[in-house]
Protein backbone atom coordinates (compact mmCIF):
# COMPACT_ATOMS: atom_id res chain seq x y z
CA UNK A 1 0.00 0.00 0.00
CA UNK A 2 0.07 2.43 -2.06
CA UNK A 3 1.17 2.24 -5.58
CA UNK A 4 3.08 4.22 -7.01
CA UNK A 5 3.81 5.87 -3.99
CA UNK A 6 5.20 3.02 -1.56
CA UNK A 7 8.02 1.76 -4.54
CA UNK A 8 8.83 5.63 -5.68
CA UNK A 9 9.60 6.05 -1.77
CA UNK A 10 11.00 3.05 -1.08
CA UNK A 11 13.51 3.54 -4.11
CA UNK A 12 14.34 7.19 -3.25
CA UNK A 13 15.12 6.49 0.53
CA UNK A 14 18.13 6.85 1.89
CA UNK A 15 19.71 6.70 5.43
CA UNK A 16 20.82 10.05 5.46
CA UNK A 17 17.16 11.63 4.73
CA UNK A 18 16.26 9.28 8.00
CA UNK A 19 18.86 11.01 9.85
CA UNK A 20 17.58 14.46 8.74
CA UNK A 21 14.06 12.98 9.72
CA UNK A 22 15.11 12.70 13.43
CA UNK A 23 17.08 15.61 13.67
CA UNK A 24 13.93 17.54 12.43
CA UNK A 25 11.52 15.54 14.96
CA UNK A 26 14.23 16.88 18.29
CA UNK A 27 14.26 20.48 16.96
CA UNK A 28 10.95 20.42 16.13
CA UNK A 29 9.34 19.16 19.60
CA UNK A 30 12.87 20.58 21.46
CA UNK A 31 13.21 17.33 23.10
CA UNK A 32 14.74 13.86 22.37
CA UNK A 33 12.61 11.39 20.37
CA UNK A 34 13.32 8.40 22.53
CA UNK A 35 10.81 5.92 21.32
CA UNK A 36 11.33 4.40 17.74
CA UNK A 37 10.40 6.08 14.25
CA UNK A 38 9.88 4.39 11.82
CA UNK A 39 11.70 5.18 8.52
CA UNK A 40 8.43 5.78 6.07
CA UNK A 41 5.23 6.85 6.78
CA UNK A 42 2.46 4.82 5.61
CA UNK A 43 0.47 5.83 2.52
CA UNK A 44 -3.00 4.72 2.53
CA UNK A 45 -6.49 5.11 -0.17
CA UNK A 46 -8.18 8.25 1.85
CA UNK A 47 -11.21 5.76 1.40
CA UNK A 48 -9.60 2.83 3.99
CA UNK A 49 -9.04 5.73 6.38
CA UNK A 50 -12.69 7.11 6.28
CA UNK A 51 -13.64 3.43 6.63
CA UNK A 52 -11.82 3.27 9.49
CA UNK A 53 -12.83 6.38 11.16
CA UNK A 54 -16.69 5.39 9.85
CA UNK A 55 -16.38 2.27 12.06
CA UNK A 56 -14.81 3.71 15.09
CA UNK A 57 -17.55 6.37 16.15
CA UNK A 58 -20.05 3.66 15.22
CA UNK A 59 -18.50 1.42 18.03
CA UNK A 60 -18.09 4.46 20.08
CA UNK A 61 -21.86 5.27 19.92
CA UNK A 62 -22.93 1.70 19.98
CA UNK A 63 -21.15 1.64 23.61
CA UNK A 64 -22.17 5.55 24.78
CA UNK A 65 -25.88 4.66 23.44
CA UNK A 66 -26.16 1.29 25.28
CA UNK A 67 -27.61 2.09 28.64
CA UNK A 68 -26.57 -0.98 30.11
CA UNK A 69 -23.23 -0.81 28.78
CA UNK A 70 -22.96 2.47 30.27
CA UNK A 71 -24.51 1.14 33.81
CA UNK A 72 -22.08 -2.08 33.52
CA UNK A 73 -18.78 0.01 33.10
CA UNK A 74 -19.77 2.06 36.53
CA UNK A 75 -18.15 -1.23 38.32
CA UNK A 76 -14.85 -0.26 36.22
CA UNK A 77 -13.75 2.84 38.07
CA UNK A 78 -11.93 2.37 40.94
CA UNK A 79 -14.02 3.90 44.08
CA UNK A 80 -10.73 6.10 45.17
CA UNK A 81 -10.33 7.38 41.48
CA UNK A 82 -13.69 8.22 40.57
CA UNK A 83 -14.22 11.84 39.73
CA UNK A 84 -16.96 13.92 40.46
CA UNK A 85 -18.60 15.74 37.78
CA UNK A 86 -18.10 14.02 34.91
CA UNK A 87 -19.46 14.89 31.17
CA UNK A 88 -21.91 12.79 29.51
CA UNK A 89 -19.01 11.77 26.67
CA UNK A 90 -15.10 11.88 27.05
CA UNK A 91 -13.15 14.80 24.80
CA UNK A 92 -10.92 12.23 23.35
CA UNK A 93 -10.97 8.73 21.61
CA UNK A 94 -8.63 6.32 20.04
CA UNK A 95 -9.37 3.21 18.48
CA UNK A 96 -6.49 1.26 16.80
CA UNK A 97 -7.07 -1.25 13.78
CA UNK A 98 -4.93 -4.08 12.11
CA UNK A 99 -5.79 -4.85 8.63
CA UNK A 100 -6.71 -8.50 6.98
CA UNK A 101 -5.98 -9.82 3.71
CA UNK A 102 -9.69 -10.75 2.37
CA UNK A 103 -9.79 -13.78 -0.01
CA UNK A 104 -10.06 -11.60 -3.00
CA UNK A 105 -7.04 -9.38 -2.05
CA UNK A 106 -8.71 -6.82 -0.56
CA UNK A 107 -8.32 -5.22 3.37
CA UNK A 108 -10.63 -5.43 6.08
CA UNK A 109 -10.10 -3.63 9.18
CA UNK A 110 -10.10 -5.82 12.70
CA UNK A 111 -10.23 -3.67 16.15
CA UNK A 112 -7.32 -3.97 18.82
CA UNK A 113 -8.93 -2.18 21.33
CA UNK A 114 -10.48 1.66 22.14
CA UNK A 115 -9.53 3.82 24.63
CA UNK A 116 -11.56 7.61 25.91
CA UNK A 117 -7.85 8.93 26.42
CA UNK A 118 -5.85 11.47 24.69
CA UNK A 119 -3.09 10.30 22.45
CA UNK A 120 -0.11 12.07 20.96
CA UNK A 121 -1.90 14.62 19.06
CA UNK A 122 0.86 17.33 19.02
CA UNK A 123 4.06 15.01 18.03
CA UNK A 124 2.11 12.93 15.29
CA UNK A 125 1.04 16.34 13.78
CA UNK A 126 4.94 17.19 13.19
CA UNK A 127 6.01 13.80 12.47
CA UNK A 128 3.27 13.83 9.77
CA UNK A 129 4.94 17.08 8.30
CA UNK A 130 8.05 16.21 8.78
CA UNK A 131 7.94 13.12 6.59
CA UNK A 132 6.48 14.69 4.03
CA UNK A 133 8.93 18.29 3.97
CA UNK A 134 12.63 15.67 5.07
CA UNK A 135 11.05 13.61 1.58
CA UNK A 136 10.17 16.15 0.02
CA UNK A 137 6.45 13.82 -0.98
CA UNK A 138 3.61 14.79 -2.82
CA UNK A 139 1.99 18.23 -1.09
CA UNK A 140 -1.79 16.67 -2.01
CA UNK A 141 -0.84 13.86 0.18
CA UNK A 142 -3.49 13.98 3.25
CA UNK A 143 -2.45 14.50 6.72
CA UNK A 144 -5.53 14.69 8.72
CA UNK A 145 -8.64 13.55 8.70
CA UNK A 146 -12.72 14.56 8.07
CA UNK A 147 -11.14 16.95 6.06
CA UNK A 148 -9.65 19.13 8.48
CA UNK A 149 -7.15 21.43 7.37
CA UNK A 150 -4.06 22.02 9.65
CA UNK A 151 -5.39 25.47 10.86
CA UNK A 152 -8.60 23.61 11.71
CA UNK A 153 -7.01 20.89 13.26
CA UNK A 154 -5.19 23.25 16.03
CA UNK A 155 -8.11 25.19 16.47
CA UNK A 156 -10.23 21.99 17.26
CA UNK A 157 -7.21 20.94 20.06
CA UNK A 158 -7.28 24.39 21.02
CA UNK A 159 -11.29 24.09 21.70
CA UNK A 160 -11.07 20.97 23.65
CA UNK A 161 -8.17 21.60 25.62
CA UNK A 162 -7.69 25.19 26.35
CA UNK A 163 -11.46 25.86 25.78
CA UNK A 164 -12.86 29.67 26.56
CA UNK A 165 -9.81 30.13 29.34
CA UNK A 166 -6.51 32.25 29.47
CA UNK A 167 -3.71 29.44 28.35
CA UNK A 168 -1.97 30.38 31.42
CA UNK A 169 -4.85 28.89 33.80
CA UNK A 170 -4.38 25.53 31.35
CA UNK A 171 -2.13 22.76 32.21
CA UNK A 172 -1.12 19.48 31.13
CA UNK A 173 -1.01 17.23 33.95
CA UNK A 174 1.39 14.19 33.67
CA UNK A 175 3.66 11.82 36.02
CA UNK A 176 7.57 12.82 35.44
CA UNK A 177 6.64 14.75 32.40
CA UNK A 178 10.46 14.60 31.64
CA UNK A 179 10.92 11.36 32.19
CA UNK A 180 8.15 9.96 30.15
CA UNK A 181 8.65 9.10 26.28
CA UNK A 182 6.20 11.10 25.14
CA UNK A 183 7.86 14.59 26.70
CA UNK A 184 8.39 15.29 22.68
CA UNK A 185 4.36 15.47 22.57
CA UNK A 186 4.25 17.49 25.62
CA UNK A 187 6.69 20.00 24.12
CA UNK A 188 4.30 20.20 21.12
CA UNK A 189 1.59 21.19 23.08
CA UNK A 190 3.04 23.86 25.11
CA UNK A 191 4.82 25.67 21.86
CA UNK A 192 1.05 25.77 20.14
CA UNK A 193 -1.31 26.06 22.46
CA UNK A 194 0.77 28.14 25.13
CA UNK A 195 0.11 26.08 27.70
CA UNK A 196 2.11 24.86 31.11
CA UNK A 197 3.25 21.15 31.34
CA UNK A 198 3.36 20.46 35.05
CA UNK A 199 4.01 17.24 37.48
CA UNK A 200 0.79 15.84 38.86
CA UNK A 201 2.92 15.96 42.18
CA UNK A 202 3.47 19.34 42.28
CA UNK A 203 -0.30 20.57 42.04
CA UNK A 204 -1.44 22.56 45.34
CA UNK A 205 -5.09 22.97 46.50
CA UNK A 206 -5.98 25.19 48.44
CA UNK A 207 -10.10 24.75 49.45
CA UNK A 208 -11.53 23.34 46.54
CA UNK A 209 -9.18 24.99 44.30
CA UNK A 210 -5.77 23.69 42.38
CA UNK A 211 -2.82 25.88 41.89
CA UNK A 212 0.70 25.57 40.23
CA UNK A 213 3.85 27.46 40.64
CA UNK A 214 5.67 29.43 37.61
CA UNK A 215 8.56 32.21 38.24
CA UNK A 216 7.79 32.26 41.43
CA UNK A 217 3.82 33.09 41.10
CA UNK A 218 1.19 30.86 42.28
CA UNK A 219 -1.15 30.65 39.01
CA UNK A 220 -4.78 28.82 39.86
CA UNK A 221 -5.89 26.05 37.22
CA UNK A 222 -9.24 26.16 35.59
CA UNK A 223 -8.98 23.10 33.26
CA UNK A 224 -6.72 20.14 33.30
CA UNK A 225 -5.57 18.31 30.24
CA UNK A 226 -4.85 14.91 31.73
CA UNK A 227 -2.08 12.81 30.65
CA UNK A 228 -1.92 10.76 33.82
CA UNK A 229 -2.76 7.07 33.95
CA UNK A 230 -4.06 5.52 36.90
CA UNK A 231 -2.03 2.74 36.45
CA UNK A 232 1.04 4.47 36.81
CA UNK A 233 0.26 6.39 40.22
CA UNK A 234 -0.54 2.77 42.03
CA UNK A 235 2.38 0.96 40.31
CA UNK A 236 4.79 3.90 41.66
CA UNK A 237 2.82 4.17 44.84
CA UNK A 238 2.35 7.99 44.24
CA UNK A 239 0.89 10.30 46.94
CA UNK A 240 -1.09 13.02 45.21
CA UNK A 241 -1.48 16.85 47.18
CA UNK A 242 -5.37 16.32 46.11
CA UNK A 243 -7.58 13.20 46.17
CA UNK A 244 -9.74 12.25 42.81
CA UNK A 245 -12.59 12.40 44.90
CA UNK A 246 -12.54 16.08 46.22
CA UNK A 247 -15.19 18.04 44.27
CA UNK A 248 -12.60 20.50 42.57
CA UNK A 249 -13.57 23.50 41.15
CA UNK A 250 -11.58 22.47 37.82
CA UNK A 251 -13.00 21.73 34.21
CA UNK A 252 -11.37 18.56 32.94
CA UNK A 253 -10.07 18.09 29.24
CA UNK A 254 -9.97 14.22 29.30
CA UNK A 255 -12.02 13.64 32.05
CA UNK A 256 -10.46 10.85 34.07
CA UNK A 257 -12.95 8.47 34.67
CA UNK A 258 -13.51 7.84 30.83
CA UNK A 259 -10.29 6.39 30.73
CA UNK A 260 -12.15 3.29 32.54
CA UNK A 261 -15.24 3.22 30.89
CA UNK A 262 -13.96 3.06 27.00
CA UNK A 263 -11.32 0.29 27.41
CA UNK A 264 -10.20 -3.07 26.94
CA UNK A 265 -13.34 -3.84 29.20
CA UNK A 266 -15.41 -2.75 25.62
CA UNK A 267 -14.83 -5.17 23.42
CA UNK A 268 -17.45 -8.30 24.81
CA UNK A 269 -20.03 -5.46 24.63
CA UNK A 270 -19.30 -4.99 21.24
CA UNK A 271 -21.53 -6.41 18.22
CA UNK A 272 -19.70 -5.19 14.22
CA UNK A 273 -17.59 -7.46 11.85
CA UNK A 274 -14.71 -5.65 12.54
CA UNK A 275 -14.48 -6.87 16.20
CA UNK A 276 -12.78 -10.17 17.15
CA UNK A 277 -14.64 -12.40 19.85
CA UNK A 278 -13.70 -11.75 23.59
CA UNK A 279 -15.05 -12.67 27.21
CA UNK A 280 -14.09 -11.83 30.88
CA UNK A 281 -12.56 -14.49 31.70
CA UNK A 282 -14.31 -14.94 35.23
CA UNK A 283 -17.43 -15.79 32.69
CA UNK A 284 -14.86 -18.57 30.63
CA UNK A 285 -14.06 -20.03 33.70
CA UNK A 286 -17.97 -20.35 34.81
CA UNK A 287 -19.03 -21.49 31.33
CA UNK A 288 -15.74 -22.96 29.73
CA UNK A 289 -17.00 -22.47 26.05
CA UNK A 290 -19.07 -19.29 24.52
CA UNK A 291 -20.01 -18.85 21.28
CA UNK A 292 -17.60 -17.74 18.88
CA UNK A 293 -14.63 -18.07 20.89
CA UNK A 294 -11.48 -20.03 19.10
CA UNK A 295 -11.15 -23.79 21.13
CA UNK A 296 -7.78 -23.70 20.03
CA UNK A 297 -5.78 -22.18 22.33
CA UNK A 298 -2.89 -20.80 19.58
CA UNK A 299 -5.47 -18.27 18.11
CA UNK A 300 -6.37 -16.93 21.85
CA UNK A 301 -5.03 -13.93 23.82
CA UNK A 302 -4.90 -13.03 27.54
CA UNK A 303 -5.14 -8.94 28.06
CA UNK A 304 -5.03 -7.24 31.20
CA UNK A 305 -7.75 -4.80 31.50
CA UNK A 306 -6.33 -1.93 32.23
CA UNK A 307 -2.51 -1.62 31.01
CA UNK A 308 -0.86 0.14 28.51
CA UNK A 309 1.98 -0.37 26.15
CA UNK A 310 1.07 -4.40 25.33
CA UNK A 311 2.04 -5.07 29.37
CA UNK A 312 1.14 -8.39 30.41
CA UNK A 313 -0.30 -9.39 27.40
CA UNK A 314 -0.03 -13.45 27.16
CA UNK A 315 0.04 -15.78 24.01
CA UNK A 316 -1.68 -19.15 23.80
CA UNK A 317 -2.58 -18.81 27.49
CA UNK A 318 -2.29 -22.58 28.88
CA UNK A 319 -4.88 -23.94 31.76
CA UNK A 320 -1.98 -23.55 34.31
CA UNK A 321 -1.26 -20.25 33.40
CA UNK A 322 -4.82 -18.86 33.42
CA UNK A 323 -5.50 -20.97 36.80
CA UNK A 324 -2.61 -18.80 37.91
CA UNK A 325 -4.70 -15.47 38.03
CA UNK A 326 -6.93 -15.33 41.22
CA UNK A 327 -10.18 -15.42 41.28
CA UNK A 328 -11.02 -12.30 42.97
CA UNK A 329 -9.10 -11.02 39.46
CA UNK A 330 -10.11 -12.34 36.92
CA UNK A 331 -12.85 -10.54 36.33
CA UNK A 332 -10.01 -7.82 35.30
CA UNK A 333 -8.76 -9.99 32.22
CA UNK A 334 -10.10 -10.63 28.67
CA UNK A 335 -9.28 -13.62 26.50
CA UNK A 336 -9.57 -12.92 23.43
CA UNK A 337 -9.80 -14.54 19.51
CA UNK A 338 -6.13 -13.60 18.58
CA UNK A 339 -6.14 -11.90 15.21
CA UNK A 340 -3.28 -12.61 12.47
CA UNK A 341 -3.00 -9.38 10.78
CA UNK A 342 -1.76 -8.89 7.15
CA UNK A 343 1.88 -7.52 6.21
CA UNK A 344 0.78 -5.10 4.38
CA UNK A 345 3.48 -2.54 3.86
CA UNK A 346 6.41 -3.68 1.43
CA UNK A 347 9.73 -2.00 2.92
CA UNK A 348 12.96 -3.30 1.92
CA UNK A 349 13.29 -5.63 5.08
CA UNK A 350 10.18 -7.44 4.43
CA UNK A 351 6.62 -6.74 4.34
CA UNK A 352 5.32 -5.55 7.67
CA UNK A 353 2.42 -5.02 9.78
CA UNK A 354 0.25 -1.70 10.36
CA UNK A 355 -1.79 -0.91 13.48
CA UNK A 356 -3.80 2.01 12.66
CA UNK A 357 -4.89 4.05 15.35
CA UNK A 358 -7.70 6.55 14.73
CA UNK A 359 -7.86 9.98 16.67
CA UNK A 360 -10.54 11.40 17.46
CA UNK A 361 -11.48 15.07 19.05
CA UNK A 362 -15.28 15.84 21.03
CA UNK A 363 -15.49 19.21 22.17
CA UNK A 364 -18.29 19.40 24.65
CA UNK A 365 -22.05 20.06 22.59
CA UNK A 366 -20.31 19.22 19.82
CA UNK A 367 -19.70 16.18 17.56
CA UNK A 368 -17.07 13.15 17.16
CA UNK A 369 -14.64 14.51 15.25
CA UNK A 370 -11.79 12.07 13.58
CA UNK A 371 -8.60 14.10 13.22
CA UNK A 372 -5.48 12.05 13.07
CA UNK A 373 -4.17 8.63 12.24
CA UNK A 374 -1.16 7.49 14.08
CA UNK A 375 0.42 4.15 12.65
CA UNK A 376 2.70 1.55 14.35
CA UNK A 377 4.92 -0.78 12.32
CA UNK A 378 6.03 -4.27 13.45
CA UNK A 379 7.00 -7.31 12.66
CA UNK A 380 7.04 -9.25 15.82
CA UNK A 381 4.26 -10.81 18.04
CA UNK A 382 3.70 -7.43 19.22
CA UNK A 383 3.23 -3.94 17.71
CA UNK A 384 4.34 -1.30 19.83
CA UNK A 385 7.75 0.76 19.31
CA UNK A 386 8.75 -0.70 22.43
CA UNK A 387 8.14 -4.69 21.07
CA UNK A 388 10.24 -3.55 17.58
CA UNK A 389 13.31 -1.40 19.24
CA UNK A 390 16.16 -3.59 17.15
CA UNK A 391 14.33 -3.96 13.82
CA UNK A 392 14.36 -1.17 11.23
CA UNK A 393 11.47 0.13 9.22
CA UNK A 394 9.54 -0.64 12.15
CA UNK A 395 8.25 2.34 15.08
CA UNK A 396 5.97 4.78 15.27
CA UNK A 397 4.53 6.30 11.42
CA UNK A 398 2.21 8.47 10.16
CA UNK A 399 -0.46 7.88 7.74
CA UNK A 400 -0.81 9.57 4.62
CA UNK A 401 -4.14 9.84 2.40
CA UNK A 402 -4.01 9.81 -0.97
CA UNK A 403 -6.76 11.04 -2.89
CA UNK A 404 -7.63 9.66 -6.03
Amino acid sequence: MLQPYRDQFNAAFSPDKYDDLLYRLNHMTRSSVDFRVAETPCFFPQSLLDELADTGAVLTRQLLENPAYVEASDQTIPPRFCVPNEGPQPNFMTVDFGLVRNADGSVSPRLVEMQAFPSVFGYQDVLAHQYVETFNLDSGLQIHLGGLSDEGYWQLLRDVIVGDHDPENVVLVEIEPDKQKTRPDFRVHEERLHIATVDITRLRKHGNRLFYEHAGREIPIHRVYNRAIVDELERKNIQLPFDYRDDLDVEWAGHPNWYFRISKFSLPYLQHPSVPKAVFLDDWFAHRHLDGLPAERERLLLKPLYSFAGKGIQFAPTDAELQTIPEAERHQYLLQERVRFAPVIATPHGPTQAEIRIMYLWPAGGKLQPAIALVRLGRGLMMGVDHNRDQQWVGGSAALGVVP
